[in-house]
């Protein structure tokens, strides 16, 4: 594998879940900064082809897959991808989850339960796995997109809010263990958004009108957050401005959570 002269090289960053409403925000701004993306699909192959076409107009050099993330094999594979073409990897964002119903855990059934574990936080070890040796290299950041519900705890939600719990605690080890390589790890927790999967909410009809509505007036702002809110503290997470910022969460949510 040729490593190119860190010099010389754009900045290298892996964004999960790149088609989704923070994902993608997040790699347009990647892209705009000088970095070369890889990311990482679920279901539509159309949004993300459109992604990386729009992505290579901005002049950005772009990878992208649908590797089960939880799949070690397949997870190994990507990076290596993504290694032999660029040899670095500089940031790391964790901007994917699947859709969790809104139901009581004592609804919930043990498959349920484990399939979300599984694809939220057994994925994030394995991207943590995956990267972390070539982050120690670059002294890189890693973001993790988990959810305000960690600190306002909505009902019918621990089927979203368990498993990325886990990862907020893997994110606090990581900021503990790796800051000695120069490696930064956070969390950023969106609030009720009006785009992305605060939409899904509403059209799967777990979250009704008129709760998103008393959402709205219990937020400070008055309003849903959008996906590139979240994305642009994402951003700053991993640029140079907050060289000095580690083990945090930041609640993108209007002020929800006060």
């Amino acid at each position: 594998m040729t490593v190119p002269s860190p010099a010389l090289a754009r900045p290298v960053a892996l964004v999960t879940g790149g088609t989704g409403g923070v994902g993608r925000s997040v790699c347009d701004q990647l892209a705009a900064r000088g970095y070369r993306v890889a990311f990482t699909y679920n279901r539509s192959e159309d949004k993300a082809n459109s992604l990386a076409e729009d992505l290579r107009g901005a002049g950005a050099d772009v990878i992208f897959g649908r590797p089960v993330l939880s799949d070690p094999a397949q997870m190994d594979d990507f990076v290596g991808q993504l290694l032999e073409r660029w040899g670095r990897i500089d940031a790391v964002v964790h901007a994917a989850g699947p859709y969790a119903d809104q139901r009581f855990v004592s609804t919930w059934s043990s498959e349920q339960f484990r399939r979300h574990i599984d694809q939220e936080l057994f994925a994030f070890f394995e991207l943590v796995r995956t990267t972390l040796p070539h982050l120690r290299v670059s002294s890189g950041t890693i973001t993790a997109v988990t959810t305000f519900a960690l600190r306002r705890f909505p009902a019918r939600d621990a089927l979203s809010s368990a498993p990325k719990g886990g990862i907020e605690a893997l994110i606090h080890a990581l900021a503990l263990e790796e800051g000695r390589y120069g490696v930064r790890a956070n969390a950023v927790g969106p609030g009720v958004m009006a785009d992305g999967m605060g939409v899904t909410l509403e059209t799967s009809g777990d979250v009704s009108p008129e709760m998103r509505e008393r959402n709205k007036r219990d937020i400070p702002l008055g309003r849903l957050g959008l996906g590139s809110e979240v994305a642009n503290v994402v951003c700053f997470l991993l640029s140079e401005a907050a060289s000095y910022v580690t083990g945090q969460w930041i609640d993108v949510d209007g002020g929800y959570t006060l």
